[in-house]
């Protein structure tokens, strides 16, 4: 398994490949900019198969309206609270910024705690809701990789600032994701820095 990395210019959010040399697809871990996006996927010569959303907000979602108009077929998994906000800009928070925006017509499937997500030729993809910093927050644990989103990013304190935040939430899961990295997993937070 091979984990790629996309740096977004947009909230430093980051938008993680997960691929294989065996198979011709890859998954998404969350979908920022496109336009950064897609000449990795022409390098690596993928189809996207499915994006596993961290959680609903504008910065994590943003270039899946364009992926989606190119791969129409691809499945989006998110919780149900995730579902109303790719089709609200208030909840997705994208009402707040220059450009508010919807994700529509896409084939949501459910992301449900304790869910085992298996995609040929790619590890197992383990589910763990983590809301605090959104009721949508969910991680991806592949084998001793935490794909946390914005539920954990070490040295940061979560931030619950926006509606569908919960305070007690977000510190109790902060610190399960905390206590599973001190066991050595590694964590690959939504963002790569907030300079």
């Amino acid at each position: 398994m091979i984990i790629t990395p996309i740096n977004n210019t947009i909230m430093n959010s980051v938008t993680y490949i997960i691929h294989s040399e065996d198979v011709d697809y890859c998954v998404l871990i969350d979908c920022g900019e496109y336009e950064t996006l897609e000449p990795v996927l022409s390098k690596i010569n993928k189809r996207v198969k499915a994006v596993l959303l961290t959680h609903g907000h504008s910065d994590h979602i943003y270039g899946l309206k364009e992926l989606l108009k190119r791969q129409p077929d691809i499945e989006v998994y998110t919780t149900e609270y995730g579902a109303l906000e790719l089709s609200s800009p208030k909840k997705n928070i994208s009402f707040f910024h220059e450009t508010p925006f919807t994700i529509d017509g896409c084939r949501l499937v459910l992301a449900i705690d304790g869910q085992t997500l298996q995609f040929d030729g790619l590890a197992d993809i383990e589910v763990m809701r983590t809301p605090g910093h959104d009721e949508s927050c969910v991680t991806y644990k592949i084998g001793k990789n935490l794909f946390t989103g914005d539920a954990y990013i070490p040295g940061i304190k979560v931030f619950t600032g926006f509606p569908g935040a919960d305070k007690e939430k977000a510190s109790f899961y902060a610190d399960k994701l905390a206590a599973m990295e001190a066991d050595g997993y590694i964590i690959h937070c939504g963002h790569h820095s907030f300079k």
